[in-house]
């Protein structure tokens, strides 16, 4: 018997569990970027299955979730493979990275959404120069491989 399909209330509770006691690089919860890209995709016009990747898109990345949990996961293959795509792997060229993004139907909304808050000026004026320049400099190429334009 198949299990239903986790409901976006449930995706997110186990996002925020999974996230529990993590910052981001200002120092911030997780959970609060986790909301921001979610937010982003629903705003975008995004499908409820891109926003649960919204929550998750990091969860497998950072070692919050492990791959076993997502692929037994009570979610729509569309979700799983969304959250795989925008999952960087160790060593990975960033041009293989975005090919495999814009090849995973939904992911590049999950994507912007992300790129969006994290050069968000707001969330980048707490960090020091040569990081804000660094990560600036790198989510400008990122944009710029996924044919974004700036935001």
């Amino acid at each position: 018997m198949t299990s239903s399909p986790l409901t976006l209330l449930e995706v997110e509770a186990v996002a925020r569990a999974a996230h529990e006691g993590q910052t981001d690089k200002a120092g911030r919860p997780y959970a609060e970027h986790l909301a921001a890209v979610a937010e982003g995709v629903r705003l975008r016009g995004g499908s409820p299955e891109q926003q649960a990747a919204a929550w998750l898109h990091d969860a497998v990345e950072d070692a919050a979730l492990s791959l076993h949990w997502l692929d037994a996961a009570a979610l729509p293959q569309q979700v799983k493979d969304m959250v795989l795509a925008v999952t960087k792997r160790p060593g990975e060229p960033v041009e293989e990275y975005a090919a495999r993004i814009l090849a995973t139907p939904g992911a590049l909304l999950v994507k912007e959404a992300d790129l969006a808050h994290n050069a968000d000026p707001v969330r980048l004026s707490v960090l020091d120069e040569p990081t804000r320049a660094r990560l600036s400099a790198k989510y400008a190429h990122v944009r710029s491989l996924l044919g974004l334009t700036a935001p």
